[in-house]
């Protein structure tokens, strides 16, 4: 078998593809978190809850009502967004002028009582979810095989990805959010609903975590643990990044997947910290991220 860099290529390319798939999950949910804190202010713990609620709804879809992949990737976003939007209103827009610990701790709070719910009713055992048959199989690309949905995930991850960014930086929608964050007087004086703006910005953030989820379930197991075995490496993701910029945490996302995909290969014992490793050396050299503009 052909080797590269003292390790057989199709090892190689395997985790180079496994990397890529955590990447597009940890571009897509730190990207979230990114929305959330640039336009809001808010350091949403319960992101990863939100996640896993996703994949379970899209899974309570298909075994209680017969719904399947495709419409779930449709609906579970909205059934997401729209919790968004109730935490939002009824808790989160009470906390926006005080200091951001009040909102970490509520939403750390949420996150709790959210995967609670769902571990009382369901155990902590994976349910399994099936891969669309359209997307069954793969192909053998001669270095390596490729699996047709995990090949989906990653295209479709980069869609929603930079589809995200240009709605943000490139249109008047994202024109009009980038300046209630910056001034939402002046904003309001030119008769733009403000709160409507930030409720719309949360629920779509949090929508994100939603699709994240479906994608998530025919991949991983469906369990009320998913959502805290990623969140704090999205969390480091965004530090990296810098806090609230869209592209940082895309590329950044994509990029700590490929290294822990790497680090993997050449050293299995330090994948598990290589990201928070690379968390603080950029604290310390730049500890505004890669991507973000220092706080004045």
């Amino acid at each position: 078998m052909q080797e590269l860099l003292g390790v057989p290529a199709a090892v190689l390319f395997g985790q180079l593809l496994l990397g890529l798939i955590n990447g597009s999950f940890y571009a897509l949910l730190s990207l979230g978190l990114a929305v959330i804190f640039g336009m809001l202010n808010v350091i949403n713990f319960a992101h990863g809850a939100l996640y896993m609620t996703g994949a379970f709804v899209a899974w309570m879809l298909l075994n209680y009502l017969g719904i399947g992949y495709w419409p779930a990737l449709v609906l579970v976003p909205i059934a997401v967004g729209a919790l968004g939007v109730l935490m939002e209103k009824t808790m989160l827009s009470r906390l926006y002028k005080l200091d951001h610990l009040y909102g970490l701790l509520l939403t750390f709070g949420l996150a709790l009582i959210i995967e609670g719910l769902f571990r009382n009713g369901y155990g902590v055992s994976g349910q399994p979810y099936p891969i669309p048959d359209i997307l069954s199989g793969g192909y053998n690309l001669g270095f390596m095989f490729l699996p047709i949905y995990r090949g989906w995930v990653i295209i479709a991850s980069l869609i929603i990805c930079f589809g995200t960014w240009f709605l943000v930086e490139r249109t008047r929608f994202g024109a009009y959010l980038r300046a209630a964050v910056e001034n939402q007087q002046l904003v309001r004086a030119f008769g733009i609903n403000v709160p409507l703006l930030m409720t719309m910005a949360f629920g779509f953030a949090v929508a994100l975590a939603g699709v994240a989820g479906v994608l998530a379930a025919p991949i991983y197991q469906v369990s009320p643990l998913m959502g805290q075995q990623v969140i704090i490496v999205v969390f480091a993701i965004v530090v990296i990044g810098g806090l609230g910029s869209i592209m940082g945490s895309i590329i950044t996302g994509l990029g700590v997947g490929i290294i822990e995909g790497l680090t993997k290969t050449f050293y299995p014992e330090g994948s598990a910290v290589v990201v928070f490793v690379l968390m603080a050396i950029v604290l310390v050299l730049r500890p505004h991220g890669l991507f973000g503009r220092p706080r004045t």
